[in-house]
Formats: structure tokens, C-alpha cells, sequence
């Protein structure tokens, strides 16, 4: 019993807890692990474009890439288009060209519609070197959303100031070359069989069981690690591979009338960005310029300087002719 017990309170103590007699298990969310602006309030949310990138890195084949996206324990997947309380299977579907790929993965809404969820844009560009980008949908992010992988090398510069400065070196992010990835190489193997998911609505294969929708901050908590050695950019660099994805890409009237509302809330919050940390105002913390403070009233033409009018000691101002107010002191 003793040993239960201390048990239980040692899982508490480093933010685990268990829950009944299961094994299920939650981990302590500090405030800096998980940022509430990072929530859209978009279904791009519930889908890790960082894991995706990470899961497609370490995948031998496309269709090991789909098994990958659609296990629970790789924390990447947590989409319910259709709303029915249960993770969709996402099918991933190749668009090749020449030296261009477009790996699309999407969603079956139903027996008529589909939802592409993101595309891997890949683009060999040299003889041992490619490019990788993957792209979110605008429908499930409000607007397109380009990550890619980066690496740190360090690089020499100057301090700068006047005069000769020691060299000092400092971390660049550099764009990394996926060749090596193996799912890039298999995908360029001459005889490759482009591939294409068998799996439609309400056809999946026998491994894969749906589980519920994780809440956002679990999903999104689990999910951070991804985010190392990936980050977002503004840039397409697979252009040829863009555009043979554009003709190709599929939404869902469903998926678009269900997050009408959110859409509209998320441009209103892009257009009018809260600042910052809270900023105080000028006239509450550290005068900046002039003081915030109202300004004294001006002494008049007969005042001495550096003497204030008062109720005692001040000098008064000349009576008007009709008879003005007297001081205290000074007057008949």
C-alpha cells in the first residue's frame, strides 16, 4: 500500500497523472509550452505540417508516408472535417511531372467530396540535390501556410563600430537538400509506380481503427517537438511542382460552409493584430519627450519669475478699472 501510494504522489509531482486503473497518461502544459495564440480557431490547427514534413523525412515510400500520417501515436493527424467525433484517414496521392512531384494529402468528406489537407512539393534541381516544401491548404489554415526543413551553419561576420573588429561567427538557417531523404530517392528510382491511395470513403484498410478527437492544447502540446528543425516561410521555391498541383487541388463545399464563421473571425484578428505584450501608454509609465503631466497655468505679465501666484505672499495683478477681485494682502 505504502508503495502505491508513493508512487501516485512521485507521478503527480512530475505533472503526471494516472487516471483510475488504465494506463492512459497526461503530461503538465506550462504557459510557455503552449501558447494560446497559436490557435487559429481553423481545422489547420488539428494538423501538424512540421510532424508531416518529419514522418514523410523518415518514411521509406509514400505508402509507408500514409501509414505514418494515420497512426495516433505519431501525434501529427487529429482532423474531423465531416464532424462526426472520430479522426479522419488522410490518403496521400502523387502528381509527378518530369523532375516535379506533388504529394497531396487529403481527406474524403463523404462518398462525393474531398479536402486536400496539404501538398509536398519536391523538385530535383541538381544531380544529387532536391527541395521539399510542404504547403497547407488555405481552406483549413486561412491562408497558404509554407514550411520547410533548415539547417544551422555558422557563419563569420563583423561586429561593426569604427575601426578594425574581431570576426565573430553566428547560426545561419540554410535551406536543406532532401535528396537523401528516402522517400525522395524512391520516388526518383527510374521505374517508380507513381502512387496513388486505393482507400475512399468508408474504404480503409484493415489496420487503421479511427480514435476520438484530442483537444487542441493535447494535440498541439504533443505535437512541438516537430517544430525544431522546421519553419515557416513566404516563399515557393518548387515552382514547376506548384503548378502542377494547382489544376489538381480539391475543396470541399462542406468543409467550406462549416468553417464560414471561423474564416471570417480569423481575417478580422489578422487585420487588427493585438500588440505585443502589454505595452503601457506613455502618460502611465516613464515620460517619453515632453511630461504627460497637465502643464501649470501661466504666471501673468505682472508676476515675478520664479515666484507662484497664491493666497499669500503673491503679487496681484493690476485691478481692472471696474473693480476687481482683491488679495488678501495688498489691497485697500
Amino acid at each position: 500500500m505504502k508503495t502505491t501510494i508513493v508512487s501516485v504522489f512521485f507521478l503527480l509531482l512530475v505533472g503526471i497523472r494516472p487516471f483510475g486503473t488504465g494506463t492512459s497518461i497526461s503530461f503538465s502544459q506550462s504557459k510557455e509550452e503552449v501558447n494560446p495564440e497559436d490557435s487559429t480557431g481553423l481545422p489547420g490547427d488539428h494538423f501538424s505540417l512540421e510532424g508531416a514534413m518529419e514522418l514523410f523525412k523518415n518514411s521509406s515510400s509514400p505508402e509507408e508516408f500514409e501509414k505514418k500520417l494515420n497512426t495516433e501515436s505519431n501525434h501529427v493527424n487529429n482532423l474531423d472535417l465531416n464532424g462526426d467525433g472520430n479522426i479522419d484517414y488522410i490518403r496521400v496521392e502523387d502528381k509527378m511531372k518530369d523532375n516535379a512531384h506533388a504529394i497531396v494529402l487529403q481527406v474524403a468528406v463523404n462518398e462525393k467530396e474531398m479536402q486536400d489537407v496539404a501538398v509536398i512539393e519536391i523538385e530535383k534541381n541538381g544531380d544529387a540535390s532536391a527541395l521539399a516544401q510542404i504547403v497547407g491548404d488555405e481552406e483549413l489554415y486561412g491562408e497558404e501556410v509554407i514550411v520547410e526543413a533548415f539547417e544551422e551553419k555558422e557563419s563569420t561576420g563583423q561586429t561593426g563600430g569604427k575601426g578594425p573588429s574581431p570576426a565573430v561567427m553566428f547560426p545561419v538557417r540554410v535551406v536543406v537538400n532532401v535528396w537523401l531523404w528516402p522517400c525522395v530517392k524512391f520516388m526518383y528510382v527510374p521505374g517508380y509506380v507513381v502512387w496513388v491511395s486505393p482507400w475512399r470513403w468508408h474504404r480503409h484498410p484493415h489496420w487503421w481503427k479511427p480514435w476520438k478527437v484530442h483537444p487542441w492544447r493535447w494535440h498541439h502540446h504533443h505535437g512541438l517537438h516537430y517544430r525544431h528543425h522546421y519553419h515557416k516561410v513566404h516563399v515557393h521555391r518548387a515552382m514547376v511542382a506548384h503548378k502542377v498541383y494547382a489544376p489538381h487541388r480539391k475543396t470541399s463545399a462542406i468543409v467550406k460552409a462549416k468553417y464560414k464563421p471561423a474564416h471570417a473571425s480569423y481575417k478580422v484578428r489578422k487585420a487588427n493584430p493585438k500588440p505585443a505584450g502589454t505595452v503601457k501608454p506613455a502618460s502611465a509609465g516613464k515620460p517619453m519627450g515632453k511630461p504627460a503631466v497637465k502643464p501649470a497655468p501661466k504666471p501673468s505679465p505682472q508676476t515675478s519669475p520664479g515666484k507662484k501666484p497664491g493666497k499669500q505672499g503673491g503679487v496681484q495683478s493690476k485691478p481692472k478699472p471696474s473693480g476687481g477681485t482683491k488679495g488678501k494682502k495688498g489691497g485697500r
